[in-house]
């Protein structure tokens, strides 16, 4: 992620506006830094649209016999929902069965960042992880699984603020064998 000069920044100046908009005085001591630490924070936390998954993967893909399933639980999960813009969070578990290829580990977390670095939907995220690993691994199956709070849900609307949505994307041998994917939700601590 490039570094953004305070001085050509174009958010900061935007984030002075809204701060007008909702009756703020933007001069003020405490909010006169405010625009700039905004924008710093908004390039980071949707820092996902700079990457490609193939820079991201950057060749850590192994050939290898191993065909059991490997699974990276409890990954955390911090994201933007694109209808407010106000956080989710929670954590993400993914699954997946070789086929002659496995990924370095360290990638999958990689990879449910590279994505949750964006304005999203939980439903979509969810997703766009599996379909990735799908396509880089070519695996006999895929699952994920996040459980997250939605701070939209929490602190305005419906303002409940115990619940958590559960979303999946099963591919391959997830989806069409149960075995599999019962031995997924047993590892990941699903009933």
């Amino acid at each position: 992620m490039t570094e953004h000069d305070a001085s050509t920044d174009t958010i900061a100046p935007l984030v002075r506006s809204l701060l007008g908009e909702i009756g703020e005085n933007p001069a003020r001591t405490g909010l006169v830094q405010t625009p700039s630490r905004v924008a710093r924070s908004l390039r980071f936390l949707l820092s996902g649209y700079a990457l490609t998954l193939e820079n991201l993967v950057n060749g850590a893909i192994f050939e290898e016999t191993y065909s059991e399933m490997v699974v990276v639980r409890d990954i955390e999960v911090y994201s933007l929902c694109e209808h407010h813009l106000l956080p989710f969070f929670g954590k993400a578990h993914v699954a997946y069965v070789p086929d002659g290829r496995i990924l370095g580990l360290s990638k999958i977390p990689r990879i449910v960042d590279m994505f949750a670095r964006r304005l999203q939907i939980q439903e979509r995220l969810t997703t766009e992880i599996a379909d990735a690993l799908q396509t880089v691994l070519e695996p006999q199956g895929v699952g994920v699984v996040i459980e997250a709070t939605h701070l939209c849900m929490a602190m305005r609307g419906v303002e409940k603020q115990n619940s958590s949505a559960v979303t999946s994307s099963l591919t391959g041998c997830f989806r069409e064998d149960d075995k599999s994917r019962n031995e997924f939700l047993s590892l990941i601590g699903h009933r």
